[in-house]
């Protein structure tokens, strides 16, 4: 753990990689991620509807994403940042350390694509999200909840370096059918012990 580092949460960088970038929410971000958002799949994956069709429906105006995003955008306690797709330019998602405890030096990470899948872009994002949480902030944990029906992101979690930690069993209901959520970590020593960081690690 890089004791060294005082975890600040109010410092939002541009995380740059090869595939994409990680940039704070701007204004002209949020009708492209309330376009997004309009992804059934996406709440799906989430548990953020308990039926395909309530995804149908616009939870949000684009009115009240900018406010939420304005209000998260000079929050102490999270990280957002859309994800852009570097071959394209487009914004393709988003990226977010939250519920920060900093006495235990810990958070919470989220992250969501919309329509860009199998090309390595989440891998990445998420790569970026865990080396700016260790390396510049000095986290021990971060943590997740994925549930049973994403295997996808499982495995990219896997890959990255998360400890399956328990499964929180009938956690959601959704379309009548109970699904279990797994609860996911990584620590510090996890993520420096994981060789496929190298390239992310400070220099």
């Amino acid at each position: 753990m890089r004791s060294d580092r005082r975890i600040d949460f109010s410092r939002k960088p541009v995380l740059n990689g090869g595939l994409v970038t990680l940039r704070p929410v701007t204004l002209a971000d949020v009708p492209l991620l309330h376009a997004a958002l309009a992804d059934v799949e996406l709440s799906v994956l989430a548990g953020a509807i308990r039926t395909r069709a309530e995804g149908e429906q616009q939870r949000w105006t684009v009115a009240e994403l900018e406010e939420i995003y304005a209000r998260w955008g000079a929050s102490h306690d999270r990280i957002v940042w859309v994800i852009v797709d570097n071959s394209s330019g487009h914004v393709v998602g988003e990226s977010v350390l939250n519920r920060l405890d900093l006495h235990n030096r810990s958070c919470e990470f989220r992250i969501w694509m919309s329509e860009v899948r199998d090309k390595g872009l989440g891998t990445e994002a998420t790569r970026l999200t865990m080396s700016h949480a260790f390396d510049d902030q000095g986290l021990n944990r971060v943590e997740l909840e994925v549930y049973d029906f994403n295997p996808r992101a499982r495995h990219v979690y896997d890959k990255i370096g998360f400890v399956h930690e328990g499964r929180r069993r009938q956690a959601l209901l959704f379309e009548g059918q109970w699904v279990d959520a797994h609860v996911m970590a990584i620590l510090a020593s996890d993520w420096y012990e994981n060789s496929d960081q190298t390239y992310l690690r400070p220099q």
